[in-house]
């Protein structure tokens, strides 16, 4: 009989468990919905068995539901376009071309079926119909751009093939690929957002059995917990210990009553939390839950790894796996100092009439200067002053530093403002202009904290093997202000090991969408 590798869990642990913990990531997401638990980038193996037969009519209903809406969007980008090309381009074609105009709507016909057909099927093979957990938008958009480029160019070679008297303009096929994305783009975030509300209520979600009450168990729990819109519904779970429940989720038995418990309450997913388990103990679990035909995940041991970027190889047919440590280096790190410089230079001239403005109302607001400066560590290791503005009184800190927190008494009537908006970090532009910082990066902290967290997180030294950065991928996921700091600095080394120019991008747009959207987690 199997044991849980975790010590029964006292009452204690029980309150303690109940803590608030940062919602899960994009990729975490990610990970559930394919099927492995993963870093952001880098994908360890799972085992994952799915129920055969005839889909849920949950599951079903989306997929339909989904490929309507992407038919539609399709059409309409295509009517759109030919009346785009209609009033623009058909009085300048008869003074230039007489005998080419555009004709009505039903000539084209061709490009609108191919593009359908094509569409369904290349959005299938990519599992674009498969119910979606709630991923970055960023990603949705990218990916949904990236295939309908390839849908159209494979419609114009099929037409181009098989029509050869097919006579279309090249100004109407731009704007139905332009059309198409943002059409698509914003049918199917409709879609997900419906689809995401109706799981939030209970609705089409999957009814999922949790093996394993240890720590790793606790923390796929809190994960779900968080994200309702995951569309997971946790009804039970699989522990030997001697509590009754965790995290308000009742233990329903041990290994040897899976059978039952899956088919008593009609089980969808099965997900075993059992890193330390032994292989012999994971495979006799999986064959238990294979004979019930329910979905399974298997999250691994890799915590040890979560940071780095892995990759699965072969030797001699034999599957191995590859930690890659990709710290930044040669092109890369002169490509991102060039990023940093033309970014702070532009930032600080189209944004210089509102910085003296914000300069203006804080010295108008209370006394003191308006800029405040403090040592953080950064590069290697190495302190410099660190520039905001000015958000507390000057007397904020008379008793020594500590650590901000939600509705602090120390912050002036404008310092509140300002602080929830990310207005007080811009000046920290002039830092990146002066190669201090980098526009993205690990957020810096106060030589007195790292000298803490280096003695107590494995690894926190790797953080300052970068340049700090004004935003970072621990901030826009919400790890900030009073958040964990083991949370953080997992974040951090990702980014820095996963480092690209994309990647750059893709969190200053989330930073510039969170500050005017005023979604910024924790921020105050």
């Amino acid at each position: 009989m199997w044991k849980s590798p975790v010590r029964p869990t006292s009452e204690l642990d029980e309150e303690a468990a109940t803590e608030s913990r940062p919602s899960a990531t994009a990729e975490e997401v990610a990970a559930f919905e394919e099927g492995v638990f993963s870093s952001p980038n880098g994908r360890y193996s799972a085992l994952r068995a799915q129920r055969p037969g005839v889909p849920k009519r949950a599951q079903l209903v989306f997929a339909l539901s989904l490929a309507i809406v992407d038919l539609g969007c399709t059409w309409l980008a295509f009517f759109l376009a030919h009346r785009l090309t209609e009033m623009n381009l058909t009085p300048r074609l008869m003074e230039l071309q007489p005998d080419i105009i555009v004709g009505p709507f039903l000539e084209f016909l061709p490009l609108p079926v191919t593009q359908s057909l094509v569409l369904l099927s290349l959005f299938s093979s990519q599992r674009m119909y498969q119910r979606r957990r709630p991923l970055g938008q960023l990603d949705e958009i990218f990916r949904t751009a990236k295939l309908t480029t390839l849908c159209t160019l494979l419609t114009v070679a099929l037409v181009s093939l098989f029509l050869r008297d097919f006579v279309y303009h090249r100004t109407f096929l731009g704007y139905a690929w332009l059309l198409n994305i943002i059409i698509l783009t914003v049918g199917r975030t409709l879609h997900a957002q419906i689809q995401w509300n109706a799981q939030a209520r209970g609705i089409g979600g999957d009814r999922v059995l949790l093996i394993g009450g240890g720590d790793s168990g606790r923390m796929i729990l809190q994960r779900i917990q968080a994200n309702p819109k995951l569309g997971f519904q946790v009804i039970g779970i699989v522990d030997n210990s001697s509590t009754r429940s965790i995290l308000n989720v009742p233990i329903l038995g041990g290994v040897a009553d899976i059978p039952r418990i899956i088919d008593e309450f009609a089980v969808d997913e099965v997900i075993i939390a059992l890193p330390e388990s032994t292989h012999q103990e994971l495979i006799g679990i999986i064959s238990l839950c294979e004979r019930e035909k329910v979905g399974i995940r298997v999250l691994p041991d890799a915590f040890g790894i979560m940071a780095s970027e892995v990759t699965i190889g072969y030797l001699g047919g034999l599957p191995l796996v590859t930690v890659r440590d990709v710290a930044l280096q040669g092109w890369r790190l002169t490509l991102k100092r060039g990023m940093d410089l033309v970014g702070s230079a532009l930032g600080l001239v189209v944004l210089s009439p509102f910085l003296m403005l914000v300069a203006l109302l804080i010295k108008l607001d209370s006394p003191g200067p308006v800029f405040y400066t403090h040592e953080r560590m950064g590069l290697d290791a190495k302190s410099f002053k660190i520039l905001k503005f000015r958000s507390m009184r000057e007397d904020a800190e008379e008793s020594g530093p500590g650590w901000t927190v939600e509705n602090d008494p120390r912050r002036t009537k404008l310092g509140a403002f300002i602080r929830r908006a990310n207005i007080d970090e811009l000046p920290q532009l002039i830092n990146v202009l002066f190669g201090e910082m980098s526009l993205v990066g690990p957020r810096p902290e106060r030589p007195v904290y790292v000298e803490q967290f280096r003695q107590m997180i494995p690894r926190y030294m790797d953080r300052h093997r970068e340049k700090a950065g004004m935003t970072g991928w621990a901030a826009v996921n919400g790890m900030r202000g009073d958040t964990s700091i083991e949370e953080r600095t997992k974040y951090d080394l990702w980014y820095i090991e996963n480092w690209s120019l994309a990647l750059d991008i893709k969190i200053i747009i989330r930073t510039l969408g969170q500050w005017l959207l005023g979604t910024n987690k924790n921020a105050y």
